[in-house]
């Protein structure tokens, strides 16, 4: 499960209230989104084939309806015993499978905050596709998704509402920072934060780790004619050009510590000096910064300015890997693949049990390849690499104690403060929100430490 950073108070009595969740990441191979349903107050969810996709109450049992001509009347049964969920075959036609494994009966559902979503169980009935998830950030009672191009998604509560809150913080000044691995979707978040923001002005994007060598300064603030050998005609800097619209940083992370002093000047004071320039010139500046580093680590290691960091990060978004959000798996599907694509059962499976290394952008091109070798017909494995049609489901584990001095001491304030995250932060002479990405970082749960 992703942590974003949010304004959240999660200690003592104002912490936000949890619930258990099932979804349906995958409905009879098919792209037409996903859907969500709250557990609270539930202890058996009896799940079969449906006219339509809908969940019924009845006291403390749900009936759960799919349109999946391959599954059962009465295909698996979801049971809360004794503080846990298990999964068991409701007597169905074909079975059901728990990460790719035939199963009559298995225990599912885990900490969503203590091990994070690679390690999901995924339970598979018919050509549908099931996860469930205890202890997650409450939300509303259900919810049923598909995406269309250029739209901020997710069925995660979590992401959910950090999207929530990206939408609101859009039509300001404030800037924002996107972390998240390479190929999350950092620079989708950027356009849509650009598309909600109301500006006029152009989107710039700006790869910092591209920039040449020697050239970073004039490229970003502009220059003169004649600043420089080469410089044969004046040029207004990619700042310059976002006045109005969002300059977006990608890989800020990589710039260079002369253009960092350079680049703190212009969002302080709103204005940019091309290179050979008498005087500055006023812009209307907004910025987005995307990184996949560790900003905090850098800044400790002095390869990064923290008064910048405190400048970029008026509200930041940590983006999960892929692998975390096998939930979103159908969401994705609607807005990537035509509403008639059919995936064979073991296509699906092995989108599900797939690592996704490099995350959307690799799903993307992997989708591509599949749709344009399969023409009209029914995505199979061999429609798609080798790796990927022979994925199996695997243990992830979370990292041994006493292998990294950072997270043995953030367990030991855990123990401590009982989970409290801010007193975590006092003692560490930490932000809270620096607190919360080391946290993410080492699968660290406040919750299990608040006995």
């Amino acid at each position: 499960m992703p942590t974003q950073t949010l304004p959240l108070e999660e200690d003592g009595e104002d912490a936000p209230s949890r619930a258990d969740h099932l979804y349906l990441a995958l409905t009879a191979g098919k792209p037409i989104g996903g859907a969500r349903w709250s557990l609270e107050g539930v202890d058996r969810v009896e799940v079969g084939r449906g006219a339509k996709r809908e969940a019924r109450r009845s006291g403390r049992t749900m009936r759960v309806d799919v349109p999946d001509p391959w599954m059962s009347s009465s295909h698996v049964v979801f049971e809360r015993e004794r503080g846990h969920w298990v999964a068991v075959d409701a007597g169905s036609r074909n079975g059901i499978l728990v990460n790719g494994a035939k199963q009559e009966r298995a225990l599912v559902g885990i900490s969503a905050n203590a091990a994070g979503g690679a390690a999901d169980e995924v339970v598979e009935a018919g050509r549908s596709f099931f996860i469930l998830r205890t202890g997650e950030l409450a939300a509303q009672p259900a919810l049923d998704a598909t995406a269309a191009r250029g739209e901020l998604v997710t069925l995660d509560p979590l992401l959910a509402a950090a999207f929530d809150e990206l939408r609101r913080v859009a039509r300001s000044h404030i800037p924002v920072l996107v972390g998240g691995p390479t190929g999350s979707g950092k620079e989708r978040i950027a356009q849509a934060v650009h598309a909600s923001s109301g500006r006029g002005g152009a989107f710039v994007p700006v790869n910092c780790g591209a920039l040449p060598a020697g050239l970073v300064e004039s490229e970003l603030f502009g220059h003169k004619r004649g600043a420089f050998s080469g410089a044969i005609a004046d040029q207004p800097g990619l700042v310059a050009s976002s006045s109005g619209g969002t300059l977006f940083l990608d890989e800020i992370g990589d710039l260079p510590a002369p253009a960092q002093a350079a680049l703190l000047r212009v969002l302080e004071e709103h204005e940019v000096r091309a290179v050979g320039a008498p005087s500055a010139v006023r812009v209307d500046l907004r910025v987005v910064a995307a990184t996949h580093r560790d900003l905090d680590a850098l800044v400790e290691d002095g390869a990064f300015r923290d008064d910048l960091v405190a400048r970029l990060a008026g509200f930041e978004i940590e983006l999960p890997p892929l692998a975390e959000r096998r939930v979103d798996l159908g969401v994705m599907l609607s807005e990537l693949v035509p509403p008639s694509t059919q995936l064979a059962g073991a296509a699906a499976r092995a989108l599900f049990a797939y690592a996704w290394p490099r995350n959307v952008r690799e799903l993307v091109r992997a989708l591509e390849r599949a749709v344009a070798l399969s023409g009209s017909g029914e995505l199979a494995p061999a429609h798609f690499t080798e790796e990927i049609a022979t994925a199996r489901f695997v243990t992830v584990t979370a990292p041994a104690a006493g292998t990294d001095a950072r997270r043995d001491e953030l367990v030991a304030l855990l123990e401590k403060h009982r989970g409290n995250v801010s007193k975590v932060a006092v003692d560490l002479g930490r932000v809270r929100q620096q607190v919360q990405r080391w946290l993410k970082r080492y699968n660290l749960d406040p919750e299990r430490y608040r006995t």
